[in-house]
């Protein structure tokens, strides 16, 4: 075989230099057509995503007067930050809520279970009278759960005087406060956590549950050894879902105890106390760092998160 016979085939494996022009010229055959359509979503994103979060690292470097106005001071409001008690107490406060409002999430497992039993009447129904605390405006049902929790004349300390028990101020007590708020949070959340819980069930095979019970497997240890190992990726998502909105404290809190209750200095979370001191002090700066403290905890716990998923979340 001649070398002008061999230029002219090409490298073996390669095609030749006309074809893959032409490949070239139609790698991109949309042209810019889906950069078009998707430009209006990042648009979005940056704009009432990224910006704000920029603008907000950019003022927690900087100090603001009481008519407005900015000065650039450094690291002066995270050196704040550092020795503030109050940042320390909200972020146990905000610590203290998310774990009780993560309990919510093997309570929601068992319930989800029990909800999808193979059979069982009206669990449309039961899924939605657990879904609608969710759904409900968090506003609203803080004020109904005021009532319920009022010391004189709310409904829980009424079924406790039918048991001779004397109940407290529920919102108004140091320290029975804030609990008071994170059952409130975990009873919301269970509705939300119970429609997913429910759909990862869907997607667990029932040949499963039919040869483990041929084996002489009971309920429980079907429950033990497939439920709960194959809902992992579904109890992993709500997990994550659950601290993130915990450390967003801030309506249920806000309208539970109100801003004259003279436990909330004891029981404000760090949104609450960001909010305060950016629109109440109208130190805007500070606050700013408050908020970016909120921001990097958030990444750091569902990094952690993400990261020793792999040794417990089994993926099918």
């Amino acid at each position: 075989m001649s070398l002008n016979t061999v230029a002219k085939a090409g490298a073996p494996g390669r095609a030749p230099a006309g074809r893959r022009a032409s490949r070239l010229g139609r790698s991109n055959p949309d042209g810019i057509w889906p950069v078009v359509f998707v430009l209006p979503l990042f648009l979005g994103v940056a704009v009432f995503y990224l910006f704000p979060i920029i603008q907000t690292a950019y003022f927690s470097f900087t100090t603001w007067g009481v008519f407005g106005g900015s000065t650039f001071t450094g690291l002066e409001n995270y050196s704040k930050l550092a020795t503030d008690p109050q940042v320390g107490r909200a972020l146990l406060n905000t610590l203290i809520y998310t774990v009780v409002v993560l309990a919510g999430v093997p309570i929601a497992v068992g319930l989800a279970s029990l909800v999808n039993r193979p059979g069982l009447r009206f669990s449309k129904t039961y899924r939605t009278m657990f879904f609608l605390p969710y759904v409900a405006m968090p506003v609203a049902i803080s004020m109904v759960w005021r009532m319920i929790y009022n010391g004189d004349f709310g409904v829980l300390n009424y079924f406790l005087s039918l048991f001779g028990i004397l109940g407290p101020h529920w919102v108004s007590t140091d320290g029975l406060a804030l609990i008071s708020v994170a059952l409130l949070g975990l009873w919301i959340s269970i509705g939300f956590n119970m429609i997913i819980l429910s759909a990862g069930l869907k997607g667990i095979p029932v040949e499963l549950y039919e040869a483990a019970s041929i084996d002489g497997a009971s309920r429980f240890r079907q429950f033990r050894q497939i439920t709960v190992p194959l809902l992992t990726p579904s109890i992993f998502f709500v997990m994550v879902i659950t601290i993130i909105n915990g450390f967003q404290l801030f309506d249920l809190l806000y309208t539970l105890l109100g801003t004259t209750n003279p436990a909330m200095a004891r029981s404000q979370s760090l949104v609450y106390l960001f909010y305060n001191e950016s629109f109440i002090q109208n130190d805007k700066g500070y606050g700013a760092a408050i908020a970016i403290l909120v921001l990097v905890l958030v990444g750091i716990f569902t990094a952690v998160q993400f990261r020793f998923q792999r040794r417990w979340v089994n993926y099918v």
